[in-house]
């Protein structure tokens, strides 16, 4: 059952490793099928050197196995939650690469800086609220894609296509699961970059006007970066 997308989220959690945001078992990605509504995603707390395309855990939108020996992520009902509230989303990675929890353990959104932030976020990278005492103990894991969504508010969350949890670390997605690992390794970087250009002084986000122009050239239906497909 659904062998491209089992082979395409497996390969999505060695590519997180493999570009340094994650260590141990600290991530999860997922995917979304399409056509049957079906989600894949990693297995919990499963050693990536030691898992295989067929350690991926097949789940409904109720989060019932569908197909698998394993337990799924711990982290499902988050990811349940953001696919169950944007129909745009195909693919969710959650890590805790150093950057990006610095900030979200900080409690800071990170300021579009430059033009680097803009070609990939049209703003800044929101930060959620903390979650209350009750929230964190009953229906944790789903309550934190509750808080994600209510710090996106009417944002659209392909513009901003990654949020921090406060205290805790990135979550970030796409259209699909190898576009969410794009995002999550654009806003490592991002957040690398935020860091020290803050370090240095420069706390203030550019003008809107440069935000403007770097992120539709690159999306949107003027964009023009890239090769005409």
């Amino acid at each position: 059952m659904l062998k491209e997308l089992k082979e395409a989220v497996f390969r999505a959690n060695i590519d997180l490793v493999e570009n340094g945001l994650v260590v141990h078992t600290w991530g999860n990605a997922s995917g979304k099928d399409p056509e049957t509504g079906l989600i894949v995603i990693k297995p919990s707390g499963v050693k990536y050197d030691l898992m295989t395309p067929s350690d991926m855990v097949v789940i409904d939108m109720d989060g019932k196995v569908v197909e698998g020996n394993r337990k799924p992520s711990t982290d499902t009902p988050t990811h349940l939650f953001l696919y169950a509230s944007y129909a745009s989303i195909g693919g969710i990675v959650h890590t805790h690469s150093a950057f990006a929890t610095a900030w979200a353990q900080a409690g800071k959104n990170i300021p579009a800086l430059g033009t680097t932030h803009a070609d990939h976020y049209y703003g800044e990278v929101p930060c959620t609220r903390k979650l209350t005492e009750e929230e964190i103990k009953k229906n944790y894991e789903l309550n934190t894609g509750k808080v994600i969504v209510e710090r996106l508010g009417n944002t659209d969350p392909m513009a901003v296509p990654s949020v921090l949890v406060n205290c805790h670390g990135p979550f970030a997605w796409g259209i699909d699961v190898e576009e969410a690992v794009y995002n999550a390794v654009a806003l490592e970087e991002i957040a690398r970059i935020a860091f020290y250009t803050v370090l240095l002084g420069q706390k203030e986000s550019v003008d809107r006007v440069l935000i403007e122009k770097h992120y539709r050239r690159k999306h949107g239906k003027g964009a023009y970066y890239g090769q005409k497909k």
